[in-house]
C-alpha cells in the first residue's frame, strides 16, 4: 500500500479522502508543506498539497531526497510550486476541474451580498436593528459584467449572469471558439463594466494586473469580485480605489498575502498585516477565506480526481493532469 503525506489537513479533507482513498495510507499532517516541513514526508511515496503550501526548490529537493516521487495538488492552481525545480525529480499533478459551478456560485453570492449589503443587514437584525437606511443596492439586471478569464469557472459564471439578464463582456488571451458571448480588449472591459469578476489563473504575466493604472480606467462605483488568486490585484491600489469611490464595493475570496493566514483561526490573535486589517475594515468590502470551492460536490470531485492521478502514476499510465515545466 502506497503511503501519502497529506499536508494542510482539515476535517473536511480527511472525510472526503477517506471515502475514496482506501487503497492508500494517508499520513494526515496539519502543517503546511514547506522546506521546514518537507522532511515529515520521509518514507512516503508521495505528498498531497494545497494552494497555500510553499513548494519551492528547497522543499522539492528535500522531498526528492526522502524518496517522494509525486506531488499531487488537490487544487487547480499550482503557482505555489516551483515546476522547473521539480522537473526530472518529482512528478506534479493537479485537479484541473472539480466543480466550476461551486466557485462560480460563490462569486455570484459575493456580488449579491456586497450589492444588497446582506452581510450588513444580517449584523443589524441580530441586534434587533431593523432599519434599512444605508442598505440601498442596484438592479443587476441590464448591467454590464466584465469577466476576465473564460475557462470553465468563468463560463459557468457567465451563464449565471446571463440568467440574471446581465450584459457580458469577456477578456481572455486564449478565447474559446464559437463563444455565445462577446470578447473584447481588456481596456474596453475595464472602462465599460459595472461589475468586474476575475476567473483566471495566476501567472508571471498577469500578477497585479489590476493595479493603479487599471483602476484609473474603471467606471466610478464598479463592483469588483475576485475568487481566483489574490495576487491578481494590487491590494494597495485597491484600497486607494475604494477610498476614492472608483470601486463601489469588493467581494473577495482571496488575498494577496493569504498563505500564512487563510484556513486558520486567528480570532484571538493580533494580526500584524496592516493592509489586510485596513481592507477588512472597509464597510463596502466582503472578504471570505478562500472558500469558493467548499461544497460537498467539489470536495468529492477533488478527492476522486486526486486518487485517479495517484492511481495512474503508480500504475505507469499516462498522466492527463500532469503539470509540466516549459
Amino acid at each position: 500500500m502506497k503511503k501519502i503525506a497529506f499536508y494542510d489537513t482539515k476535517p473536511y479533507d480527511k472525510e472526503s479522502f477517506d471515502a475514496v482513498g482506501s487503497d492508500y495510507e494517508f499520513d494526515y499532517i496539519e502543517a503546511k508543506l514547506s522546506a521546514h516541513t518537507a522532511a515529515l514526508a520521509k518514507g512516503c511515496d508521495g505528498v498531497c498539497a494545497f494552494v497555500n503550501d510553499d513548494i519551492d526548490k528547497r522543499a522539492i529537493d528535500i522531498l526528492s531526497e526522502n524518496g517522494v516521487r509525486i506531488i499531487a495538488m488537490r487544487c487547480a492552481g499550482y503557482s505555489n510550486v516551483d515546476i522547473k525545480a521539480a522537473k526530472g525529480k518529482i512528478t506534479v499533478v493537479r485537479v484541473p476541474s472539480y466543480s466550476p459551478h461551486a466557485v462560480a456560485e460563490h462569486a455570484m453570492a459575493l456580488l449579491l451580498c456586497v450589492n444588497r449589503k446582506i452581510h450588513k443587514a444580517y449584523n443589524r437584525t441580530r441586534d434587533f436593528n431593523f432599519s434599512i437606511n444605508g442598505l440601498t443596492g442596484t438592479d443587476l439586471y441590464g448591467k454590464t459584467v466584465g469577466i476576465i478569464g473564460t475557462g470553465k469557472i468563468g463560463r459557468a459564471f457567465i451563464d449565471i449572469c446571463k440568467g440574471m439578464g446581465m450584459k457580458i463582456l469577456a477578456y481572455d488571451p486564449f478565447p474559446v471558439e464559437n463563444a455565445d458571448f462577446e470578447y473584447t480588449e481588456l481596456d474596453r472591459l475595464l472602462s465599460e463594466s459595472d461589475v468586474i469578476s476575475l476567473h483566471c489563473p495566476l501567472t508571471s504575466k498577469n500578477t497585479r494586473m489590476l493595479n493603479k493604472e487599471a483602476f484609473s480606467k474603471m467606471k466610478k462605483g464598479v463592483f469588483l469580485i475576485n475568487i481566483s488568486r489574490g495576487a491578481l490585484i494590487d491590494t494597495a491600489a485597491l484600497i486607494d480605489a475604494l477610498n476614492d469611490g472608483t470601486v463601489g464595493a469588493a467581494g473577495l475570496d482571496v488575498y494577496e498575502e493569504e498563505s500564512d493566514l487563510f484556513f486558520e483561526d486567528f480570532s484571538n490573535t493580533v494580526i500584524k498585516d496592516d493592509v489586510l486589517s485596513l481592507l477588512i475594515s472597509k464597510p463596502n468590502v466582503l472578504l471570505t477565506s478562500h472558500q469558493a470551492f467548499l461544497t460537498d460536490e467539489a470536495l468529492s470531485g477533488i478527492a476522486e480526481t486526486t486518487i485517479e492521478n495517484l492511481n495512474d502514476f503508480f500504475s505507469g499510465k499516462p498522466l492527463k493532469n500532469e503539470v509540466c515545466s516549459k
